[in-house]
């Protein structure tokens, strides 16, 4: 056995893949058991946020495996523990910078280091959403692009790390009970602000970039390419409603919302995996004419029960009943009406379907040849389904 046939199988998919994920769990047990800084507490304590890493690195782990020349799942993986790893270090550096506990000499600073790049696991995804869905550049200025986007975040990253190791050196490093340090940004370190403005709006335009780019590949794509767009497109649309919501709110709902961000990933690994995709043009249609319809019936329910108790001053309770009654007797008509408008406009081939097969019928009516019959079964079946193989099997009783 050669040198380098010995390497490949040393670094096989699969025992890479194994060795990431013992790395993972590893570290959320070390996150866990953390649960000194902020970030780590929120990961213990809202389980949304700990469903989403879960997600990114199922999904990472199951694209490595079944393809593990693309890219994308690897970068998933590595998206996935590196925010287990920022955790894991948050409760280190808790433990030690803000507790007051000693801590090993290396450790703790490269510790208060990791927790302060937790918002640098952003520079993944808009690569991953560039590479998607074989993983591969779209053109060759692409990859100047993109070695520039590493550059940049590889000089902020090493600047940023400099800046604390700085604050460590003159025991400046405190934190607050968020895990921020207190002192970014003082104490000799002023020019990190500019650093971190260049940082969000780099990673910002890379972002317009990736999805601008995917966008033109939608509008020249055909087939299965088309339906894996689609895939990203929904979850990206999911992704960024929910997390505009979750940013902007500071309710209850926040811990619900927060998962909205696992869309994407999912979206991605599904379109990667090719699962179904025959089945998102009516995921697309059904998602969006329900949510059309609870829209409307919140408004009619809204409206009927200030109506009642603004208007008419019936008692609240009477009010209530009234506009839930209503609200449920719509729901059947209203859905229908818009499940129709929305299959027009966003599930073309169902209505389309729908249309050719009660044509069909009406031609049916007046058949009386069996042949012509079963040719003209043969092709509306053909047109509405667009099989591989169709055979068409006729009993006949003389």
């Amino acid at each position: 056995m050669t040198a380098g046939t010995a390497r490949r199988r040393r670094l096989s998919p699969p025992m890479a893949v194994a060795l990431l994920a013992g790395l993972m769990v590893a570290l959320l047990i070390l996150a866990a058991l953390g649960g000194g800084s902020a970030t780590a507490g929120k990961l213990e304590q809202a389980g949304s946020l700990l469903t989403i890493v879960l997600v990114i690195a199922a999904v990472g782990l199951v694209v490595a495996v079944h393809q593990p020349r693309n890219p994308i799942g690897w970068l998933l993986a590595c998206e996935a523990l590196f925010v287990l790893l920022s955790v894991a270090s948050g409760g280190y550096a808790d433990f030690v910078y803000r507790r007051g506990h000693h801590g090993l000499p290396v450790v703790a600073p490269l510790a208060l280091v990791l927790d302060q790049l937790f918002s640098y696991f952003l520079v993944g995804f808009p690569l991953v959403i560039l590479l998607f869905p074989d993983g591969r550049l779209p053109s060759r200025p692409w990859r100047w692009v993109v070695r520039i986007y590493l550059a940049l975040n590889g000089a902020f990253v090493l600047a940023i790390s400099i800046a604390i190791l700085i604050l460590v050196a003159g025991h400046h490093a405190d934190l607050h009970a968020d895990g921020n340090l207190v002192s970014l940004g003082r104490y000799g370190t002023a020019w990190t602000l500019p650093v971190q403005a260049a940082f969000f709006i780099t990673v910002g335009a890379f972002w317009l970039a990736a999805v601008a780019r995917q966008a033109l590949s939608w509008r020249r794509s055909a087939g299965e390419l088309r339906q894996q767009l689609k895939w990203l497109a929904s979850g990206a649309a999911v992704c960024g409603v929910f997390g505009i919501w979750a940013i902007t709110t500071n309710s209850a709902l926040w811990e619900v919302l927060i998962l909205g961000f696992a869309a994407l990933p999912l979206s991605i690994g599904l379109g990667i995996l090719k699962y179904r995709l025959y089945d998102i043009d009516r995921i697309i249609s059904r998602t969006l004419a329900y949510a059309i319809v609870t829209g409307l019936l919140i408004g009619v329910y809204a409206g009927l029960v200030l109506l009642a108790t603004q208007v008419l001053r019936l008692h609240s309770s009477v009010s209530v009943a009234a506009a839930t009654l209503g609200a449920a007797a719509l729901f059947n008509p209203a859905r229908r009406r818009v499940q129709r408008a929305v299959d027009r406009r966003f599930n073309r081939a169902r209505y389309d379907a729908d249309r050719t097969v009660l044509a069909f019928a009406d031609r049916l009516k007046d058949a009386v040849d069996i042949d012509s019959v079963r040719g003209d079964l043969a092709h509306v079946v053909s047109r509405a389904l667009e099989p591989a193989h169709l055979t068409v099997w006729v009993s006949r009783r003389d």
